[in-house]
């Protein structure tokens, strides 16, 4: 029997992989299954996207391989919107990589500065991806908490006194998935600072920005970041475009080089027509940032409802396309308040416990349903 490598037995199929054809079986035997769990926007990108891919199918040389880079004209597409949205200033010729979604900037990232043995410090909760990306690299995660108590921010004092000598890279995320946190640019410098003296390379995702946040920043905007920031960021929030897998990151030339040795033995270049429509996206207009967020701004004030049926508490001034909620203080076994209402009510809600011990207790509803069908699970209680 062909047996499979050490690194697969230190993680496991991605929980929504697993969870969502449960899901889908439930579906299959007639259950009229609300699914309210996973980020997967529902609106449609605008017509300028899809016009633009659409017209780049008929180009001299849309269909053959892309550069490892991207299009020029994508880069500065990229680079000219961080400058008008995050006043951010960055070369398209070596500081910007586009990526086929910003998950594979995580591996490839990960791939370009960890060996087996180093430490990288994953945020609790946070992106499950840190995680199983840390260990099929053969790197150790070093957990770090957070708290509601703290404003879901790293506490940066207790994080010196650990033993930090073999910690590489440290993962944060603003506004924070799963909790909708914000940071302001003081609490940036500080990590900023904490990475300079600890010589770690901090990567900030950076997907939910423009989704209810009326103050999005980048922390490449804090002076010298460059030194020791990158930057991931997406276009499948922002424009309905989470299929089309358009990701990017940003930072010093250094930095951007050693991801793109990666990248470039990994793929062979974004298709051309996704790549023109995501030129378009960056282009949109500020009426496209405001007709989604009055669409989630109406979601949202459902969601609400819904979670105070289920006796939860949140915070209304979390930003992004989730809502965390925090159960009922007799319930603190997320998995088991999610099945049964799973079983019970035909609902799909996701349990905090998926990104990390920190997210027991609370449930994590996603924005990316109609406002009927949240009304519909709303009457169901």
């Amino acid at each position: 029997m062909i047996r499979t490598a050490d690194r697969l037995h230190t993680v496991e199929e991605y929980y929504f992989s697993k969870k969502l054809r449960e899901v889908r079986g439930l579906i299959a035997e007639g259950r009229p299954i609300i699914n309210m769990g996973i980020g997967s926007p529902d609106l449609e990108p605008s017509e300028e996207i899809m016009n633009s891919m659409q017209q780049a199918m008929a180009d001299p040389g849309a269909h053959q391989y892309q550069s490892y880079q991207g299009l020029p004209a994508l880069r500065e597409a990229i680079a000219d919107f961080y400058s008008k949205k995050f006043d951010v200033e960055v070369n398209p010729l070596n500081e910007v990589l586009p990526l086929m979604g910003s998950k594979e900037g995580i591996m490839h990232i990960s791939m370009a500065f960890l060996n087996p043995g180093d430490e990288v410090l994953v945020p609790n909760p946070g992106y499950p991806t840190y995680t199983a990306v840390t260990k099929l690299v053969g790197a150790t995660p070093k957990y770090y908490n957070l708290s509601d108590a703290n404003g879901w921010f790293p506490d940066l004092e207790a994080l010196q006194e650990l033993d930090l000598n073999k910690v590489k890279l440290m993962w944060v995320g603003y506004p924070h998935m799963p909790t909708g946190a914000v940071a302001g640019e003081a609490q940036f410098e500080a990590l900023i600072a904490f990475a300079k003296k600890n010589d770690i390379l901090l990567v900030n995702d950076n997907p939910y920005s423009f989704v209810l946040n009326n103050a999005p920043i980048s922390m490449l905007a804090v002076e010298g970041a460059k030194e020791v920031v990158l930057e991931l960021n997406s276009l499948s929030k922002t424009f309905n475009m989470a299929g089309w897998r358009v990701g990017m990151v940003l930072g010093s030339a250094d930095h951007i080089n050693a991801v793109l040795k990666v990248k470039s033995n990994m793929d062979s270049g974004m298709f051309y027509g996704i790549q023109k429509g995501a030129i378009a996206a960056l282009k949109s207009p500020q009426k496209w940032f405001d007709e989604l967020n009055k669409t989630y701004a109406s979601r949202r004030k459902l969601i609400f409802k819904l979670a105070d049926a289920l006796q939860c508490t949140y915070d209304t001034k979390a930003v992004g396309m989730f809502v965390w909620a925090k159960l009922p203080s007799n319930s603190n076994a997320a998995e088991a308040f999610i099945d049964a209402i799973l079983y019970d009510k035909n609902i799909f809600i996701t349990p905090g416990t998926i990104f990390g011990s920190n997210g027991e207790g609370y449930i994590r509803f996603s924005l990316c349903v109609t406002e009927e069908k949240i009304q519909e699970a709303i009457n169901r209680f």
